[in-house]
């Protein structure tokens, strides 16, 4: 396989970043750039840039500026995604953002690693897992979900938690590291007499 084929590939790796070709990243840089800059009144303009970006974009894929990421092929959207201000997606390996997705802002989604080992990590010496995003899952203010981590379905991280494991479904999870506080009730649901508007 070529660096391209296991970037893409669903299974983690260990490189060289150094034998990463630039211009795999050039792509990306151009169209984040070209995103960041538009004005608030060109969202049409925003989202034919999206699916130039993504490897896979839903439709329904709103992200607000700033927004960065490395390589941008590796970036899957599989329904409603929504993704706030300042937010950064390593995609070294697959991420995968299932359907009702909402990440609040300063997330980073980090597939990347580096070696432990100084010397190594001076070389160059990384390592790469992919992160995938089941439907459903809200990612608070600030947090980070580093690589090899798979979010469950309906789940909610708490603002600046550090994911370093997977999280089951149906959970809310806060902490650095993160780990599972309780489950999600129907307590949780706002009561609709509650509402102002």
């Amino acid at each position: 396989m070529n660096i391209l084929e296991i970037m893409k590939s669903p299974h983690g790796y260990a490189g060289n970043n150094l034998q990463i070709p630039r211009e795999l990243k050039n792509t990306a840089k151009q169209l984040c750039w070209e995103y960041n800059q538009l004005p608030p009144d060109q969202e049409d303009k925003r989202q034919t840039i999206l699916p130039q970006l993504f490897g896979t974009c839903h439709p329904l894929t709103f992200i607000e500026a700033p927004f960065h990421c490395d390589y941008g092929f590796n970036i899957h959207t599989h329904g409603l995604t929504v993704i706030n201000y300042n937010c950064v997606i390593l995609d070294t390996s697959p991420v995968h953002i299932g359907a009702g997705a909402f990440i609040a802002p300063g997330v980073c989604l980090a597939c990347a690693g580096h070696s432990i080992d100084p010397q190594q990590r001076s070389a160059g010496i990384s390592t790469s897992q992919p992160i995938t995003l089941e439907d459903d899952v809200w990612i608070g203010a600030n947090a980070v979900i580093c690589g090899g981590v798979t979010i469950g379905r309906g789940s909610v991280i708490g603002a600046g938690s550090v994911v370093t494991h997977d999280i089951p479904a149906g959970v809310v999870a806060a902490g650095s590291p993160c780990h599972v506080i309780r489950a999600v009730t129907q307590q949780d649901k706002i009561d609709p007499s509650e509402l102002s508007f």
